[in-house]
């Protein structure tokens, strides 16, 4: 059984896209897409966990780990153009049939490339990823008063999650003390470290404020549930500080072959609760897409 992670890049419109791979690509595959502000690095452990079964990819964004980092006046940093970025990622790889798991900002990029190629998509699995308005809680107040009322001192403070604390918050926030030795520093602070590259930090907040383009988008993406159906698992962590708990269940009012499971967990799943989840996302892909 061969679980050895491979680490590559290829150029896509001239931006160098670095990109971790494991397994038999004769075997179903997985593309797997981090949040913020994360890179592939969250998915070493799950790859391989299931490499022995599946062809695991999974691409840092550009701006985003170990990915090429063009300037603002070179490549514009939307969820859109991220995503067109990585849908012809797969294409130059040669992805034309995949699962597709989805966190966090990985979500709204993810989903709009099942827009673009449905015919590619054979199941999702959404680890707190946002499609639903009922995940943007009374903790996104103060950035949604921003977006429509800007001044310097509201941006001040909503862009607090820009520093090396909000960094180390992204994984431990609302999670409980028992789980908070399962953590490995080194994730936050490898972010943290990516994200002290010149211009990244004013990048990461201009990308945080073309979130609300992903709010409008919503029904869109519903509506592709509706109409495409593709299988789905849900997990969520109920202490996730930054996408309330009631989304999951949302998820089945558009998507007949759903099953959501809440987990003792914070927003990282895969570091507090890697046993669940792993063995959720095996399970799944087992009944809905091995051959």
């Amino acid at each position: 059984m061969d679980k050895q992670i491979f680490n590559r890049s290829v150029s896509v419109n001239g931006v160098e896209i670095f990109y971790r791979e494991a397994g038999n690509p004769r075997n179903p595959s997985v593309l797997l897409m981090h949040g913020f502000p994360s890179s592939s690095l969250m998915f070493k452990n799950l790859m391989t966990a299931l490499a022995d079964r599946y062809h695991l990819v999974a691409p840092d964004y550009p701006g985003f780990g170990f990915s090429g980092f063009p300037g603002q006046q070179d490549f514009e940093y939307t969820f859109q153009n991220i995503a067109r970025h990585i849908s012809r990622f797969t294409d130059l790889i040669g992805l034309d049939r995949f699962t597709i798991y989805l966190h966090d900002y990985g979500c709204p990029i993810g989903l709009r490339l099942c827009l673009e190629q449905p015919e590619k998509i054979a199941a999702l699995i959404v680890q707190d990823g946002n499609a639903y308005a009922e995940g943007i809680g009374p903790q996104w107040d103060e950035t949604i008063d921003y977006w429509h009322h800007p001044t310097p001192e509201k941006k001040a403070k909503v862009a607090g999650f820009l520093s090396e604390e909000g960094t180390k918050m992204q994984y431990t926030a609302g999670v409980p003390e028992a789980l908070l030795e399962r953590i490995s520093p080194e994730l936050w602070r490898l972010d943290w470290s990516r994200m002290q590259r010149p211009g990244n930090i004013e990048m990461q907040f201009a990308l945080n404020c073309d979130f609300q383009d992903n709010i409008l988008m919503f029904p869109v993406f519903q509506q592709y549930f509706r109409t495409h159906q593709p299988p789905a698992l849900i997990l969520w962590g109920k202490h996730d500080a930054f996408f309330g708990v009631e989304e999951a269940p949302c998820y089945q009012r558009d998507l007949q072959d759903t099953s959501v499971h809440i987990l003792d967990g914070g927003h990282k799943l895969l570091e507090t609760n890697f046993d669940e989840v792993w063995k959720l996302a095996s399970d799944f892909l087992e009944r809905k897409v091995s051959t």
